[in-house]
């Protein structure tokens, strides 16, 4: 690839893979605000003010300049942000509430991230009430439609999606293109429309509707959503290619909503704003861009299905979540990963939420709610990293558009008791799986009985030269040299196996993203070995490969699994995660005929 193809092969890729959220926006955007407000002109102009300049606050200022600013490595999202910020911070309570702020983050995102394919294939598919002779499909019809799109994508997540992700950008092109062209064609009949780009009439708009103004910032805020995606999938993309192609992206997405504000104004009586423009603009073209349409909601919700997985991963990679069973769908692409149980809960949610709202429109009301909540908490985090690193002057910029955040997430507590209640449901499903498991985990090692390191030494020395040695090399998986954990102990000690060359292994997360490195320390004794394998918690970890490197051959790896005793619920409920999820040797593939696991039963 030349120099002069990479900027252009970047556009056409993160168009691909980082805009179909945003990009399906148009669909249903205007249409929903306008069931708020009445369609009068001064109404239209006051709204796409607030539209232009909430794309100009929250999607540009926010994302594309100060969030993309903070990386790690070049990596970006709600995790990355924390990581910058816990080195900064000065006492254990900030950072407790830090990580709160990130469990609660990272659960939004996934509540999120269920009614986006919801909300988009469903309005998508909607638009066939405009083709002649469907003008009566029964809802629940269209509902069905949906569903099908909605599970076919879900079933060929495990199949992987590289053979296909190339055709998303160009896919994404052609539907830019078609957003801004038709735009352009209405706007040329109402000019004037051209004036939304003054932010006065927004301040306009606000001050003379009052409350119910400030209501409709619930339902402007959908043109921002996926905004978020320019710095979750910073990592792997790059920042240049992803701020390039939004300039793309920003031009016709303002083209298509002033363009649409031009139809509404000739046309107050509008029920589905984008498709009826197309179909009044070019009715011969009306049938390929539905079918346009509906790609680029697939587009956008397979972008949210491939973030969920890598959210979920980077979860599982910092131990705040169980270790799912992780799938890798593509031999030359590491990162492309598939977890069943997310994909599957995914799929089930999303036709929950379809059969629950049954109409776009209804499901508008519970959509936005987690979104603004995830602008905010990365606008308050963004604002403390730059204050704690003395950048004053962008903190200030940075405080004043997280007020902004915090006025559309005000606003959107209005849709709780109308469907937004959903939104946070859902993202209390994950939020309660991490706050289990991160306090489950820290009990059940507080629970367990340890050895001192002196203390072990001390006795492994003497065993070692007393007992008859087993051939060969045994691994024992553990995770600090300082306390030895019972299930070696009782292995060497109680059971008397000891090889004659064992090696502790070591696995350590790094607050970087990537980077994997695997050696050994100073011998601990005569026969014991520490071997570390430190990894970025970006990173895809082929144990088994380091050890070869290492020139490690092992005859048998041993490992703990704790058998947990409990009379009470919560703590149950947590065994049961435990049992249901694969246990650490499985989730990093270590060979299954040389593993022993150790049973230790821990009563908490």
């Amino acid at each position: 690839m030349t120099e002069k193809e990479s900027p252009i092969k970047g556009i056409i890729k993160s168009l691909g893979l980082v805009f179909g959220d945003i990009g399906t926006s148009p669909i249903y955007t205007l249409t929903v605000i306008f069931l708020l407000t009445k369609p009068t002109e001064a109404h239209v102009i006051g709204v796409l003010s607030l539209i232009v300049w909430t794309l100009i606050i929250l999607v540009t200022a926010e994302y594309a300049w100060l969030a993309m600013s903070l990386s790690k490595k070049g990596e970006g999202g709600t995790i990355v942000l924390k990581e910058i910020l816990f080195p900064l911070l000065k006492s254990g309570r900030q950072a407790t509430f830090v990580t709160m702020l990130t469990f609660v983050g990272i659960s939004l995102l996934i509540g999120d991230g269920v009614i986006t394919p919801a909300i988009s294939i469903l309005s998508a598919v909607e638009g066939s009430l405009l083709i002649p002779g469907f003008e009566n499909t029964p809802q629940t019809f269209l509902i069905i439609g949906a569903s099908i799109i909605a599970i076919a994508l879900f079933a060929v997540q495990k199949k992987g999606t590289e053979k296909i992700a190339g055709a998303f950008g160009p896919l994404m092109v052609i539907w830019f293109l078609t957003l801004a062209f038709s735009g352009v064609a209405s706007i040329l009949r109402v000019p004037h429309v051209l004036t939304a780009v003054n932010p006065y009439y927004a301040m306009s708009f606000l001050s003379e509707n009052g409350v119910a103004g400030f209501f409709v910032l619930s339902e402007v805020i959908l043109c921002a959503t996926g905004g978020e995606a320019l710095y979750a999938d910073m990592g792997h993309l790059g920042r240049r290619p992803i701020i390039r192609a939004w300039y793309f992206v920003f031009a016709a997405l303002l083209l298509n909503y002033l363009g649409q504000g031009a139809y509404i104004i000739k046309h107050p009586g509008v029920k589905n704003v984008l498709f009826e423009m197309i179909f009044h603009q070019a009715q011969f073209l009306y049938i390929p861009f539905l079918i346009l349409s509906i790609a680029a909601t697939v587009i956008a919700s397979q972008a949210m299905i491939s973030g969920m997985f890598s959210i979920v991963y980077q979860g599982i990679q910092t131990r705040i979540m169980p270790m799912f069973k992780v799938d890798y769908t593509s031999s030359e692409l590491r990162a492309q990963i598939y977890i069943g149980l997310v994909n599957w809960f995914l799929l089930a949610a999303v036709l929950f939420i379809m059969y629950e709202f049954r109409e776009s429109s209804n499901l508008a009301a519970a959509y936005g709610l987690a979104v603004t909540g995830t602008m905010t908490l990365t606008g308050i985090m963004m604002t403390w990293i730059f204050y704690l690193r003395g950048k004053f002057a962008t903190s200030i910029i940075s405080l004043i558009v997280t007020f902004v955040d915090l006025a559309y997430l005000t606003a959107n507590f209005y849709k709780i008791p109308h469907g937004g209640y959903w939104s946070l449901i859902l993202a209390l499903i994950p939020f309660a799986t991490i706050m289990l498991y991160t306090k489950g985990q820290r009990r059940l090692y507080r629970m367990m009985k340890f050895m001192p390191s002196d203390d072990f030494l001390h006795k492994f020395n003497r065993v070692y030269a007393t007992t008859g040695k087993i051939k060969g090399t045994a691994l024992f998986l553990i995770r600090d040299t300082k306390q030895i954990p019972f299930y070696i102990t009782q292995t060497m000690f109680y059971n008397s196996i000891i090889y004659e060359d064992n090696i502790f292994v070591s696995i350590i997360k790094r607050d970087d993203p990537f980077g994997v490195t695997g050696f050994f320390k100073e011998d601990l004794a005569p026969g014991l070995r520490n071997f570390e394998i430190q990894f970025g918690y970006m990173e895809v970890v082929e144990i088994e490969e380091i050890l070869r490197e290492a020139g490690i051959e092992e005859k048998t790896i041993f490992y703990g699994i704790e058998d947990i005793a409990t009379g009470s619920p919560v703590w149950k409920v947590f065994s049961v995660i435990k049992r249901l999820t694969p246990a650490f040797v499985q989730f990093y593939k270590l060979p299954s005929h040389k593993l022993h696991g150790v049973i230790t039963r821990v009563e908490i």
